[in-house]
């Protein structure tokens, strides 16, 4: 006889593998890229509709959370595109197996880590 009741899952105790977490992020990364369409397009209309206009955008800029909310775009910018680039070399099967995955997981957030820490060092210093 089967038991119905329902599990307790502890969320805290699972570990994800790194293609797991690179799969998780990926998802993350295009959410955090889709909320910020309509933030984008208002500041692209800010900046071209006259100079007071992007005055008033390069000081919205300037403030420490909208630096902070770029710095999370950033990387969603890099991570996302990094993994779709994984994702597409998986749907013509190269890199398909469990060892070249997990290597294709850990380049996508190696190459990103670099490629942020040059980002905070050119851009945001």
């Amino acid at each position: 006889m089967t038991d119905n009741r329902p599990v307790y899952l502890n969320l805290f105790k699972i570990r994800l593998p790194t293609t797991g977490i690179v799969s998780f992020a990926h998802r993350i990364s295009g959410v955090f890229l889709f909320l910020a369409i309509p933030f984008s397009i208002y500041l692209l209309d800010l900046s071209v509709s006259s100079a007071q206009g992007f005055e008033h955008s390069m000081q919205l800029l300037q403030r420490p959370v909208l630096q902070v909310i770029l710095l999370i775009l950033a990387w969603a910018l890099v991570h996302h595109f990094l993994a779709g680039i994984r994702y597409l070399l998986l749907d013509f099967d190269i890199g398909i197996g469990k060892a070249g995955s997990n290597m294709s997981a850990w380049a996508v957030i190696v190459i990103e880590v670099c490629i942020m820490a040059v980002y905070v060092w050119a851009v945001m210093l």
